[in-house]
């Protein structure tokens, strides 16, 4: 019933570039200006249908306009996920195929378009050039991705729709779009093709009660200050589920300090204890012991009283409070204690821990800044750390970040901890999980000149203290996602130790295995001939890598007699460029034998079918490898 003045009266006429672009260009709309119309050829071209100007062509509008969304998000550090910012480019990415989709096209399309984006914008906008390989290549895995869930909804669909005409139920609909990401509206469009309908409104009913019992699930998980009253201070904030019984108070309205940051080890009061099931729960006034979050592991250690102790085997976190948790018989009465984490234990703990935010930092300055974590564990005998990018990482790769990481505690940079405004911290560049959610003040982990990340967690005073870093794992965890595994410190030099044991070992038997070899030259290629020295393949391997490194244009071929007989080939990288694969030659001894097997093009292996004919098969080899290589045996 009445109209507030603004603030700044105005008259927004809705004449951005894009309208001004149409209107000077003498065009019906923005889609038919130098803005959008060379994007639009490309997706003609790519999808081989004509573009109708009118209400027919509005796919070809949408792919145009998401094409250039994609790339520009993909450009800012956007990544397709399922939260936040993520989400909305995976959605818009998917919106884009299903568009592509029904013009007939099955294959990815976007990628395509993204490139044109980047050929017409890249010298206005240098970061889409600086990023193209990332955007193009990003785009096309995700939609290769969802084009597959596209065929197994189709499959669905097809099984639901068997008679001339009815109504998909709106649980189906539902099923479609939360098991295979179908959007309900190409579900409307097939369905209507084949003279069906959608039940909407049931559809909308499934869709509004996951989203209730998402709401409750984290809502159960969130509790305020419950029974116990205070906050923990100097910890990160915690998040927890409601235990079962009840604590009883020693030292009621008491607030607990977690003092880990700073000590292994205090003399302290008891706040609450539970008692319960042979365990013991121990609330403690000063703790120095962690408890699990954000991905690092909790402390271990010893509770020692008057008179009793308690072997801490974990910390949870009761009421936004942490409490000690061990075995524990007998009656049980709270005197004063002293605390002492497992000093060796949390040393490792924090070289793991720091050494994840160098790797974060490195996998970023090596793979781009797309990079984002998407999970980690922090414990003593490994880091493991998951992150944002749609290709495994190659070896090349690996090695240059485990070398950028050594790098850096080979620096031996001083890390600084201090608490900023959220807001403060992250204009100084502190790297935060998007989507988590934090306090207004927020403690900062500095590694100068290496990293800046928010960070509740345990770390080293320097990254010297670290000593040493190797990678002993990369992989695939989900669409998008990566994993690599790690060691540091005593870890790393034990897993060298191994390795050097290892290596020992296999040149050892290589030692003993260059005395019983038979050489044979067929044509200009060295053939070794003789008994394996061990019959595990897995060592024969080793022995045969150790062959092919030493050599070139030669083969070698060892045998085994006793309780599994067989042949094993080994054929130099030069040889394999010339056509020469080692399972086309294992299996032609083993025929001799009557024998089969296969392997890869460096090394393969057989078995033999009548091991009395084996003599027969060596003594035929240099023949046979004279065959497959076109010469004789001199």
């Amino acid at each position: 019933g009445s109209r507030s003045p603004l603030p700044a009266p105005s008259v927004d006429t809705g004449a951005g570039l894009e309208r001004i672009a149409a209107v000077m260009q003498r065009v019906p709309s923005n889609f038919d200006t130098d803005l959008f119309m060379p994007i639009i050829h490309r997706a003609v071209e790519v999808i081989g249908v004509e573009y109708d100007r009118g209400p027919d062509g509005a796919g070809f509008r949408v792919l145009a306009d998401h094409a250039r969304a994609v790339a520009f998000l993909l450009a800012d550090g956007v990544y397709p996920s399922n939260a936040g910012r993520g989400y909305v480019l995976r959605r818009i990415l998917r919106r884009a195929v299903r568009h592509a989709y029904l013009l007939g096209r099955e294959e990815a399309t976007v990628a395509h378009l993204t490139q044109a984006v980047i050929d017409m914008m890249g010298d206005v906008y240098p970061e889409l050039r600086e990023k193209a390989g990332h955007i193009v290549q990003v785009t096309q895995a995700e939609e290769e991705g969802f084009l597959e869930t596209i065929q197994g909804g189709l499959r669905r669909l097809d099984e639901l729709i068997s008679a001339p005409r009815g109504t998909i139920a709106g649980s189906d609909a539902f099923k479609l779009y939360d098991t295979y990401g179908f959007p309900v509206d190409l579900t409307r469009v097939i369905a209507d093709e084949r003279g069906w309908s959608v039940d909407e409104v049931g559809f909308e009913r499934a869709l509004e009660r996951q989203r209730q019992q998402s709401r409750e699930v984290a809502g159960a998980d969130i509790l305020g200050l419950g029974e116990m009253g205070a906050v923990t201070e100097g910890a990160p904030a915690i998040h927890t589920r409601k235990r079962r019984g009840k604590f009883t108070r020693v030292k009621p309205r008491v607030r607990q300090k977690f003092v880990g940051y700073d000590t292994t080890y205090a003399e302290t009061d008891i706040v609450a204890f539970r008692q319960s099931d042979r365990r013991l729960e121990l609330i403690l006034q000063e703790n120095p012991f962690y408890a699990e979050s954000g991905g690092q592991v909790s402390d271990t250690g010893l509770v020692k009283g008057e008179g009793w102790e308690l072997p801490v085997e974990d910390v949870v976190k009761v009421d936004r409070k942490q409490a000690v948790v061990g075995p524990y018989e007998g009656p049980f009465e709270p005197t004063q204690v002293r605390a002492v984490v497992a000093e060796a234990r949390r040393r490792n703990i924090e070289r793991n821990h720091t050494a994840t935010h160098l790797v974060h930092a490195a996998l970023r300055s090596q793979l781009g800044t797309h990079v984002r974590q998407a999970g980690s564990v922090v414990a003593p005998n490994r880091l493991r750390f998951d992150f944002s990018h749609h290709t495994p990482v190659s070896e090349e790769e690996i090695r240059s970040i485990e070398e950028e990481v050594n790098e850096g505690i080979w620096r031996n940079v001083e890390i600084e901890t201090y608490k900023l405004a959220y807001d403060e911290a992250i204009a100084r560049g502190a790297m935060a999980l998007f989507g988590e959610k934090y306090a207004d003040i927020v403690r900062v982990v500095d590694i100068a000149g290496l990293s800046v990340e928010l960070c509740g967690g345990t770390h080293v005073r320097s990254t010297g203290q670290i000593g040493l870093f190797h990678f002993t794992g990369e992989s695939g965890v989900a669409a998008g996602v990566r994993r690599i595994e790690a060691v540091t410190g005593p870890g790393a030099y034990g897993l060298v130790k191994t390795l050097d044991d290892r290596v020992a070992e296999a040149a050892g038997t290589l030692h003993s295995q260059a005395e019983g070899l038979a050489e044979h030259r067929v044509g200009d290629t060295r053939v070794l001939i003789g008994d394996a020295p061990v019959a595990d393949r897995g060592r024969i391997g080793v022995l045969m890598d150790g062959f092919r490194e030493r050599h070139e244009n030669a083969i070698q071929v060892l045998f085994v007699s006793g309780e599994r007989p067989g042949i094993h080939v080994a054929v130099t990288d030069d040889l394999i460029s010339k056509g020469i694969k080692a399972g086309d030659l294992v299996n032609r001894i083993a025929s001799v034998s009557g024998g089969r097997g296969g392997g890869r093009p460096h090394f393969a292996s057989a078995g033999a079918g009548d091991p009395a004919r084996l003599p027969l098969a060596r003594e035929r080899t240099p023949e046979i490898v004279g065959q497959l290589l076109g010469v004789g045996v001199s």
